[in-house]
């Protein structure tokens, strides 16, 4: 794993100039509000979402065309568009050696303010959530020089604060095509660190990921409660490997592994990825300052409200980018993660674990721990795919396998679980 981490390392740190220019073009659009005009060529969703597509086209430029643009869409209807309304997300997609295997980064471009359906009213939106947009065209800028085994998908969603329509359209545009998704990182609300009542936080980022998977019905559920897999989901997988990759970045930022899918009763646009089964996560800030999200532009008895460019920490963004790109490199130079991890030893004191070989991997990385404990303590690398584990007894401990490329890129870890019945 030694070669990635350096090619990490090596890679140019995330312009603080650049973000906060897209961000100061974003919010001089008014609202991006997703009912707001499509047709206007200078205020609204449609003349933002044609600027980040004009974006994505220079960055494409700039790497002899390693970034195509794709404009996807579908009309919704629901309780915030009664009517109906168009939803598109700008997608660029920097095809890698195998097309079908996908690294996806999102953040969503539209805003709103107080009233959800004020379509209207300017609503600058600058870091709920053109901090988001500004990561994702900062990872192209920058991961566009590089090839990569996997394909990286860059999307910019619309409709977020309407449903969640554009991160649900792109979900189920994955499944359509086929793709086969290593992780899906979204970005929102990453750019400050001045949080309610002016408490500081600037060391520390959230990451979200599910336990229990919500692609899982019943029966998956129970069985992975008898394995005690709850911890080690994909999602939580990729929270895991995310807190490792951060804690090789020097001067960056640690990472709160958050062990809820959202905030507490909230949402964000990697939840329809976790309903179809995709290994996703949400970034956040670590101390939020609600009077600067979805609010109207006033002061009230000294207070400031609105979510202007004025309360963004640039610095602080920079490194929230720079886990992002990191993890991006990891996980699109890796194999796929294992499928069909299992392991047996009842009766034993040791432990068989098997699994599916992966195409594309040298070898394979078999990780364990006590079961009373979160974090894996021990490894051994293979080129088979079983192993015995002498002195292991897999009644007091975790197993899983990661997948491992010929530069030591290592794939998320996958759980192993009981075998199948014959």
């Amino acid at each position: 794993m030694l070669i990635p981490l350096l090619l990490a390392a090596a890679l140019p740190a995330p312009s603080q100039q650049q973000m906060k220019a897209t961000v100061t073009t974003l919010v001089g659009f008014g609202t991006r509000h997703t009912l707001s005009t499509t047709t206007d060529p200078k205020r609204g969703i449609g003349a933002a979402r044609d600027w980040a597509a004009a974006r994505f086209r220079a960055i494409a430029a700039d790497c002899g065309g390693c970034i195509t643009v794709d404009r996807i869409s579908r009309s919704f209807t629901g309780p915030r568009a009664p009517n109906g309304v168009v939803v598109e997300d700008v997608l660029g997609i920097q095809r890698g050696r195998d097309p079908n295997r996908v690294v996806i980064v999102g953040g969503h471009i539209d805003s709103r303010v107080t009233n959800e359906m004020n379509a209207t009213s300017d609503a600058p939106g600058a870091n709920d959530d053109a901090s988001g947009v500004a990561l994702v065209l900062e990872a192209a800028r920058i991961l566009s020089k590089r090839h990569f085994d996997a394909t990286i998908v860059y999307a910019i969603f619309s409709g977020e604060e309407q449903g969640l329509w554009g991160s649900t359209l792109l979900a189920e545009t994955a499944k359509t095509r086929g793709w086969q998704i290593s992780a899906m990182l979204n970005n929102d609300i990453i750019g400050n660190s001045i949080g309610q009542g002016g408490v500081r936080e600037a060391k520390t980022v959230r990451v979200f990921s599910e336990g229990i998977r919500a692609a899982e019905d019943l029966p998956q559920q129970q069985a992975r409660r008898a394995d005690g897999g709850e911890d080690d989901g994909p999602s939580r997988a990729l929270a895991k490997a995310i807190d490792g990759i951060a804690g090789t970045i020097p001067g960056g930022l640690d990472v709160f592994v958050d062990r809820r899918p959202d905030r507490f009763g909230r949402g964000g646009d990697h939840e329809p990825f976790l309903k179809l089964g995709y290994p996703a996560v949400r970034f956040s800030v670590a101390a939020e300052n609600w009077d600067r999200q979805h609010q109207d532009l006033r002061t009230e008895n000294g207070t400031v409200y609105g979510d202007t460019i004025d309360g963004m920490d640039f610095a602080y963004l920079a490194k929230v980018t720079a886990i992002n790109m990191a993890t991006i490199v990891r996980l699109a130079s890796a194999p796929a993660a294992p499928g069909g991890v299992s392991m047996s030893g009842a009766l034993s004191r040791d432990t068989t674990v098997k699994w599916a070989a992966v195409p594309g991997a040298v070898g394979y990385r078999v990780r364990w721990r006590r079961d009373d404990l979160q974090d894996w303590t021990d490894k051994r690398d293979v080129t088979a795919t079983t192993i015995i584990l002498p002195q292991v007894p897999v009644d007091d401990h975790f197993v899983g396998v990661s997948a491992l490329a010929a530069d030591g890129s290592e794939s998320l870890v996958s759980f192993a679980g009981r075998p199948p019945r014959n």
